[in-house]
This record gives structure tokens, sequence and C-alpha cells, in this order.
């Protein structure tokens, strides 16, 4: 067995370098947001926008080089730790889900969620068939390029939205946990739209495709519900014996990228598997909340922060210099905010909701983030789109990421707190509560 090569000086000081800055700016412009009344998040995204090509790129080309080398090894070493802070936070994420409510409420979460994707798909649909021919890829034709305009437009950011509910003290509202809920099922169906437009792009069979595309989604939840539960409590009452929560921690750790890893395998994407496996740690009487509160600490606050960073370094704002690329942007992204938001407030007063609590569901849902840049890659990448029509589909995922913040405040002030939701409060508070390592052991949940 050869063994790879010990990595290299340079990259390495690359390595830590990057982190270390993009950390500390992250960290700097977070508690600046928050002083001017906006999420962290809004700060840690601005960080790889001021230091990726859109400013420092532009302002001073040599340093920039310096310091984010272009080079493919040096970017996959940085994107593996943004990698690693998304699965944790996404994990993290599902773990909160309060599933009592959902089941509870599912009837709302369908509707929404539905109305949050038909209603966009079909307007971006609609928009791709009458874009300018400057704007459709040479490599494509136009319907693919329609149809990829439709997924891009239906998508949300589990994430972003993750973040911002955490920054913004709502994760624990029940539109905080029909938000999340409804992003689920937004993105679990727009995934499977990506792999539709990725088999249309390449010329593949696309009914065999589909076909073994939704037997895998379909397969891996039926799995986890009837085999991982139970797995995922035994291990994490095995955890719970020892006398301080680094165990429990690791092993919570463990369980959500090895659930990624199995949905990657599968042909799906590593975040739908870390998703789930929040969910079967934050299933009722699985684990200690309290003794997960170190795991908490490092993804919120550092795994999380340069991620984000990491996600506003793919953006490049001077691509918008041209008149044409912009006013097609403006256009598009008017779509992307209309059709969310209309479709998703349309299922929440279908349900009954108030108009403030709709309102606050068409917020939040709004905010597609590094989904659609991922997305937005794959299109770049499969030649479906141009560089003019990457950049806008990137320009909404910024837009719409921190125009979701001030819009969930203004609304949610406007929503009464309930006495489940103050109970739900003291639990999720737990989370941040660590556990003292002179404790008593805890032998996990009766």
């Amino acid at each position: 067995m050869t063994l790879a090569p010990p990595l290299g000086a340079d990259p390495l000081l690359h390595l830590l370098l990057q982190l270390g800055v993009l950390l500390a700016v992250a960290l700097c412009l977070g508690r600046l947001a928050r002083r001017v009344g906006l999420p962290a998040i809004v700060g840690e995204l601005l960080t790889g926008v001021l230091l990726g090509p859109s400013l420092l790129g532009w302002a001073a080309p040599g340093f920039a080089a310096w310091f984010l080398p272009p080079r493919a090894e040096q970017a996959h070493l940085l994107d593996a730790v943004g990698q690693l802070g998304v699965l944790l936070l996404v994990g993290l994420t599902g773990a909160h889900l309060d599933s009592r409510l959902l089941r509870r409420r599912s009837t709302t979460v369908v509707r929404v969620s539905l109305g949050g994707l038909m209603l966009p798909f079909g307007l971006g649909l609609a928009a791709g068939f009458l874009v300018p021919a400057a704007l459709v890829s040479g490599t494509g034709d136009r319907h693919t390029f329609a149809v990829f305009i439709g997924v891009a437009m239906c998508v949300s950011a589990i994430p972003v939205i993750a973040k911002t509910l955490n920054d913004m003290n709502l994760m624990h509202r029940d539109i905080g946990q029909l938000t999340l809920a409804s992003a689920t099922i937004d993105d679990a169906v727009g995934w499977f739209l990506l792999s539709l437009v990725s088999a249309m792009a390449v010329g593949g069979p696309l009914s065999g495709d589909l076909t073994v595309s939704a037997l895998c989604l379909l397969g891996f939840v039926l799995v986890a519900a009837t085999v991982g539960r139970p797995a995922v409590r035994s291990v994490l009452r095995l955890a719970g014996r020892a006398p301080d929560s680094g165990p429990t921690a690791a092993t919570a750790a463990v369980v959500i990228l090895l659930s990624a890893a199995a949905s990657h395998s599968l042909g799906l994407e590593p975040v739908f598997g870390a998703f789930v496996a929040g969910m079967l740690i934050g299933a009722p009487r699985a684990v200690d909340p309290t003794r997960l509160a170190p795991l908490h600490t490092v993804v919120m606050s550092v795994l999380a922060p340069i991620f984000l960073a990491c996600a506003g370094l793919r953006v490049d704002l001077t691509a918008l210099a041209d008149p044409p690329v912009l006013l097609a942007g403006c256009c598009l992204l008017a779509i992307a905010v209309f059709g969310k938001f209309a479709g998703a407030y349309t299922g929440a007063r279908l349900s009954r909701l108030t108009h403030w609590e709709g309102i606050a569901l068409g917020a939040g849902l709004n905010a597609r983030g590094v989904v659609e840049i991922v997305v937005a890659s794959v299109g770049l990448r499969l030649g479906v789109l141009t560089t003019a029509t990457y950049t806008i589909v990137v320009l909404i995922a910024v837009f719409t990421s921190v125009m979701a913040p001030p819009m969930l405040r203004w609304s949610m002030r406007r929503v009464e707190t309930t006495a489940a939701e103050h109970l739900r409060e003291a639990e999720l508070a737990a989370w941040t509560e660590p556990v003292s390592v002179t404790s008593q052991p805890d032998r996990g949940p009766r």
C-alpha cells in the first residue's frame, strides 16, 4: 500500500492563514452585524465577499492570488473544512426539530412546502424561456436551461436558515420549526429535480436515473426510521455513561458524518443524510441535550462562520458591471423573491395561519444561501449556465439570504409567543449549558 505524500509546507501555511483570517474577520463582522440589528450570518457571509474576487481580488489582485491561490488542491483543502462545518451545522439543526409539533401540523408543512416549490419553479421555468439568448449556454438547449432556472428558483438553504434562526433566537418558535421542516421538503425535492436537469444536460436515460434516485431517497428514510433510530439511541446511551460530555458530543458527530457519507454513496446530497441523522439524535429520550453543548458551541462559534465565509468567497460581484447582466439579474431576483414568498404565504393562509405568520414563513424560506450557489456551480460545470447566468443565480442566493433576517424580525414582532414555545425554549436552552466534569455520571435515558 502506497502512502500519500505529506501535505507540503506551503499549502499548509496557506490553509492555516486562510482559516485564521476568515474566522477572525467573520467574528468581527458578525459582531458588527449584531450591533446594527442584523444576525451574525450577514457579517459572516460578507466576509467571503470582501476577501474574495468582489473586493480584495479587484483592489489587490497580487495579494489576493497569494492569499487564495488559484490552485485546485488548495481550494479543496479550504472547501473540506467548510463541508465539515456545514454537515455538523445541518445535523444539529435536525436535532433541534420538534417531531411532536411536526406530526401535529404535518398538513401545514406539506401545504407551505408545496406552495414554496410549485410557484417559484413554474415562474422560473417560464423565465428560462424568456431570457435573452445571450444568457443561455451554447452547449445546452433552451428546455434544459429553463428547467434548471426553475430548480434554482425553488430551492431553500437549510444551513443558512438554521444559522439565521439560531442567531435570531427563533429556533424554539413554531414558525422556526415549520420553516425548517418546509425547507427540508423543498431541498429534498430540489436535489431530486437537480438530478433530473443533470441527466437532461448529459443526455442520459432520464427514467432510469429518476427511478433509482427516488428509490434511494425513500429507502434511506425508511432505513433511518426503522434501523437507524434504535441504533442511534443505543450508541448515545452508551456514550452517556461517561462522567463528562465529550464522548456524547463526539458520538453525535460520528453519527452525523457517517449518515452524510451513506447518503452521498447513494447519489444523494450528504447534507440530506446529516439532517436525517440530526433528527434521530434529537428524537425524544435519545440523548440528554446538555451533553451536546460542547459540540453546539464549536459548530456555531467556529465551524459555521468558516463555512459561511467560504460560501461568500465564491461570489464575484464585478460581473454585474455589465448592464444586460444586471437587468436580467434584477428581473430574476424579483421573480425568485415573489415566487417563494407568495407560494409559502398562500400555503400558510390555506392552513389557517395568521397574516404575520405567513409573512414570516415566506421570509424564512426565501433564504437560498449556499445551496443555490452549489446548484449554480453544478449548472456551470454541466455547461447549462454561462458565466453571466451563474453570477445572476449567485446574486439571488446572496440577496435573499441577507433579506430574510430583517423581514423575519419585522414579522415575528407581531406573532405572540405561546406557552408551548416557552417550554420548548427552556428545553433548547439546555443545549448551551455545558456539563461539569465533576458532575455525577449520566446513565442515559431510562
